[in-house]
């Protein structure tokens, strides 16, 4: 299998997830311009990663223009195919505008920008991404100033009862209260899933934490779940 990285102007995390996955991974790495419009060299046991950064700067709301690239268009009909796509950080809010998930991303409650070392925890691990995740607290680096999931009731529910919240912040003993919620997010949710399970998106950045070099290799067990699953 082969991972797909999608850069779009304004990306700044790309490099990032290029070496976590091809130097710490040894997966094959692909980079995509997001003017391209060619999915075909991909299948659906590939992975298609959109990452962080501040897609066209983020001057109308995050994601809202990168969802209309060309390549997303392509991205769109790859993810309803059944074909795996990671959204992560800018990526979640990416995936949220173009529909492929639920809900949308706000300003942190807080208001600032927040980069710092967070917990988080799998919710269930009734998709291969908490599976492999595992019980345990895992921390990972966030960075964002619009990372405050929300969502109507009805979706809420609808997440809950589905098993679509793939992870919540939680402290590092795994406890999830509202003293581990970096942003203010409805109910310390830090990622979700599609209802096909093969669309996931998350504001913290696991490609941040593969590296032995960096002393954390907790995002290790995120990104090695899109490698392994066929």
């Amino acid at each position: 299998m082969k991972f797909g990285i999608v850069v779009f102007p304004g990306s700044n995390c790309d490099r990032d997830m290029m070496h976590a996955l091809q130097d710490d991974l040894k997966q094959e790495v692909v980079m995509l311009w997001h003017k391209d419009n060619d999915l075909s060299a991909f299948n659906t046991e590939d992975c298609i990663v959109l990452p962080g950064g501040f897609s066209y700067g983020d001057y109308l709301r995050c994601g809202a223009l990168a969802r209309f690239s060309p390549l997303m268009e392509e991205v769109i009909k790859f993810a309803n195919k059944g074909g795996k796509v990671l959204g992560v950080c800018n990526g979640f809010q990416i995936l949220c505008e173009s529909g492929l998930l639920p809900g949308g991303l706000l300003l942190n409650d807080h208001q600032k920008f927040t980069c710092k070392n967070v917990y988080i925890k799998a919710e269930t691990d009734t998709n291969f991404v908490g599976k492999s995740a595992g019980a345990k607290a895992l921390k990972i680096p966030v960075a964002h100033g619009e990372g405050r999931y929300v969502a109507d009731a009805a979706t809420i529910a609808k997440l809950t009862a589905n098993n679509q919240i793939v992870f919540r912040y939680c402290d590092e003993n795994g406890e999830v209260h509202i003293n581990s919620n970096p942003n203010g997010t409805t109910n310390n949710i830090a990622g979700i899933c599609n209802e096909g399970r093969n669309v996931f998106g998350m504001m913290p950045h696991p490609e941040r934490a593969c590296s032995n070099e960096l002393h954390n290799v907790d995002g290790r067990a995120i990104l090695e779940a899109f490698a392994k699953m066929n």
